[in-house]
């Protein structure tokens, strides 16, 4: 008896985990925040210079600690290298603030990446979840998914807006504190609410009909 190929609307769960473990799983999402928060407590203590110590000594022991597990190194060096980049250019102004304007010009740059892929039609979160697992773009044929994936990049540029929004406010205002408590409080959790919100527009849209040609 022949294998009747699955069609593509009957295999749609494996690209989400495969988008969780490209952040290391859980527990690389945690470890990711894990510096910010230290540079926010040592920096609301002390002063600039001890709080980049501790959040790169920080970043360094999540590393290592992975290493030792034998976890995945790639999100744990990304973060590093994240921290690194935050750090160089606080300590070369000497401002607080700026330990988050690299996160500030990342939400920026997404949020009208998210935009223009919407009026081009071509939404991002479409392409980046077949994407990354390589099922090319056969989706923007279906009018469904295009739906689906238009109101899924509108929603992750929503909370890049937000972001930009609130968090360049506080920067402006040089409140270098109360940046660090917004940048973690519209961080993992604003994008976990635009990843279920994808997948919720996604599963919906697999479940409506596929209108007769």
């Amino acid at each position: 008896m022949p294998v009747v190929p699955a069609a593509p609307d009957e295999q749609p769960e494996r690209e989400m985990p495969t988008m969780l473990e490209q952040m290391g799983g859980v527990a690389g999402i945690a470890y990711s925040t894990v510096p910010v928060v230290v540079f926010v407590v040592v920096n609301l203590i002390t002063a600039l210079q001890p709080a980049l110590i501790a959040a790169l000594a920080t970043g360094a022991a999540i590393a290592i600690w992975r290493l030792i597990r034998r976890e995945a190194l790639q999100p744990a060096i990304s973060g590093l290298i994240g921290v690194g980049v935050c750090a160089f250019i606080a300590n070369r102004t000497g401002e607080a603030r700026d330990f988050y304007l690299p996160g500030l010009l990342y939400s920026a740059f997404f949020g009208l990446a998210f935009l223009v892929s919407v009026i081009v039609r071509w939404p991002l979160a479409g392409v980046i979840w077949h994407g990354i697992n390589g099922d090319g773009h056969g989706w923007r044929s279906d009018p469904r998914m295009l739906r689906a994936y238009t109101f899924a990049s509108l929603l992750w540029a929503l909370v890049f807006v937000a972001r930009v929004v609130v968090q360049g406010w506080l920067y402006n205002a040089d409140e270098a504190n109360w940046l660090g408590i917004a940048r973690l409080v519209m961080g993992y959790p604003l994008l976990g609410v635009a990843l279920l919100g994808t997948i919720w527009a996604v599963r919906r849209a697999r479940r409506v009909p596929q209108p007769a040609v």
